[in-house]
């Protein structure tokens, strides 16, 4: 079968193409270009007249006068977003961060109408464990890039051959270069169906899942449904917040006199989120396409919505490019509506609290990572009591919400030992 090569725009019209070669990445699961089930080879490849639209606006951006205070509790100072927008303008090359994208097999297949988007990155170890990991929130596939060495091929990062993985790193729909749903039901559990259908269209039987952020429910869902294969999932998010805790923080309860240092540690971090830096959830959750409008037009809109996200985590712990790598693959794909309808999608409930996620309901094993840089520090007291089959709860020194995309190698380490007692 011959690659696809079509043009991606901002109205909608997605590429696909890649090098001959990269077909033979898949094992043995190509169908048809006929049937509706193909899985069709995908490149990034966007005209210049979008980029060209882009650096146009930017440069007629209208600015908000200055902030009143001193620091950020009124959002991103516009000292810091006039610096970025400099950058994104005038230095900022789109073209290398497509080459990041193609330098990986792309793919896209139809699942349940809708088509997905993916990169499939086969190990040259044999014995490698299939993993589909899933990206979050206001991330993308751009976030795991760093983690496809590492985890495809250990011994290359100081890993032993028997921990590799064969990677799945599939867009959720309505982000970047999968399709935007055009009717409602999109959310976790039906993602994670569709990411069953995914492993098995692509012919694995035996893997494991990981998620962050968004990925996590993603995760969760999958783990609840448990489709065959499944051996166990990893999540850098846990939804570990006790209903006791949940109730304090939701409907201004008393807070239980009994919490140890890092329980009282925790909920601290959760209520500070819940009271200063989830306007972002709460706006998307309930009017996702008023947002849409601002965020459609105007890509320093777009920028700061994002930049602002877990109290600008973003300016913390990733390089400007990095960032404008992400922001950029949003604003050509026109997808901050349709991103921002998952958490329509998932309702008010959140991505942290245990009850929302069911996690009860999950029987297959779990691991657990706790980043210090994470919205929360679950405590272990708190996983163990969310997941009853935890195989693995491990709190490292470093990294934040976007720990694959900020700590690459100690994030592949965590999914070597989390995994190895599954495979």
């Amino acid at each position: 079968m011959a690659p696809q090569s079509l043009s991606l725009t901002r109205r909608g019209l997605l590429a696909a193409s890649m090098a001959a070669g990269a077909i033979a990445a898949l094992p043995g699961a190509l169908h048809a270009a006929a049937d509706n089930t193909a899985i069709r080879p995908f490149r990034v490849a966007v005209p210049k007249e979008d980029l060209a639209d882009l650096r146009r606006r930017l440069a007629a951006t209208r600015w908000p006068d200055q902030e009143t205070v001193a620091d950020r509790s009124q959002g991103v100072r516009l000292a810091a977003m006039k610096e970025l927008v400099q950058r994104w303008r005038t230095d900022y090359d789109w073209r290398k961060a497509e080459g990041k994208l193609n330098a990986h097999p792309q793919f896209l297949t139809a699942i349940d109408g809708l088509d997905i988007h993916f990169l499939h990155v086969r190990s040259r170890h044999p014995d490698a464990l299939p993993l589909i990991i899933t990206h979050g929130w206001p991330g993308s596939v751009f976030e795991l890039l760093k983690t496809i060495g590492p985890l495809t091929d250990p011994t290359a990062h100081g890993g032993r051959a028997e921990d590799a993985f064969h990677l799945v790193i599939p867009s959720l729909p309505g982000f970047g270069f999968s399709g935007k749903p055009t009717g409602t039901g999109w959310a976790p559990d039906r993602i994670a169906r569709a990411w069953a259908v995914l492993m098995e269209r692509l012919g694995y039987r035996r893997y494991v899942a990981q998620g962050g952020d968004w990925g996590a429910p993603v995760s969760h869902a999958l783990a609840r449904q448990a489709p065959p294969g499944l051996l166990g999932i990893h999540v850098n998010l846990p939804a570990a917040v006790p209903p006791e805790i949940a109730a304090a923080l939701g409907a201004g309860g008393p807070v239980p006199a009994d919490l140890s240092d890092k329980e009282r540690a925790a909920y601290d971090a959760l209520d500070t989120f819940f009271k200063k830096n989830r306007a972002y959830s709460v706006m998307m959750a309930t009017r996702p396409q008023t947002i849409g409008y601002a965020l459609t037009d105007s890509p320093v809109g777009l920028a700061a919505w994002m930049y602002d996200y877990n109290g600008g985590e973003p300016e913390r712990l990733l390089a400007k490019d990095d960032f404008l790598d992400d922001v950029t693959l949003y604003w050509l794909t026109n997808s901050a509506a349709s991103a921002a309808r998952l958490y329509w999608e998932n309702g008010p409930r959140g991505i942290i609290v245990a009850s929302a996620q069911k996690t009860a309901d999950i029987a297959l094993p779990v691991a657990v990572t706790v980043f210090p840089g994470e919205i929360y520090q679950a405590p272990e007291s708190w996983a163990r009591r969310a997941y009853r089959n935890l195989v693995h709860f491990h709190e490292v020194d470093r990294g934040g919400h976007f720990a694959a995309w900020e700590e690459p190698d100690l994030f592949s380490a965590e999914l070597r030992a989390a995994f190895r007692p599954l495979r």
